[in-house]
């Protein structure tokens, strides 16, 4: 989430963003690869993301919601169509415990509506994909 605010509100390169905070974290290989790989997922899909994002965000435009709260969203909805192998329920928790710990009051309470509202669509519509593009 960080790494993706760096290159939305900071407009800093995502390579260097990415090296930038990796570097300053004390992380295994595993964990700064598979940070990488959702920077970089999200990122790719972004269009879609934020699609998904501003039909259910109804009263707030994408550019209306928070910073924070829009980067958290990104990877959420990102985690919720393309990484099947995290429960659905464990990307929408981690989403709302980091809106509370880096975002607003109400913030966990607004990333929980929006994503409990993607979530139902991307059921709906069979959009849960592998992160090799398939369907799941």
């Amino acid at each position: 989430m960080q790494i993706l605010f760096q290159i939305d509100v900071g407009k800093i390169r995502p390579e260097k963003a990415l090296q930038y905070t990796l570097e300053e974290e004390n992380l295994s290989k595993d964990v700064k690869d598979f940070a990488t790989a959702l920077v970089l997922g999200t990122l790719e899909h972004m269009e879609k993301v934020d699609k998904l994002i501003a039909q259910h965000s109804h009263d707030w435009p994408l550019y209306r919601i928070a910073n924070v709260d829009r980067n958290i969203l990104r990877l959420a909805v990102f985690e919720l169509l393309c990484v099947p192998d995290i429960p659905h329920t464990v990307t929408i928790n981690e989403a709302i415990e980091l809106a509370k710990i880096f975002s607003g009051e109400g913030a966990g309470a607004f990333v929980n509506g929006i994503l409990d509202q993607i979530w139902r669509h991307i059921q709906e519509e069979g959009k849960v994909q592998n992160t090799d593009g398939g369907q799941q």
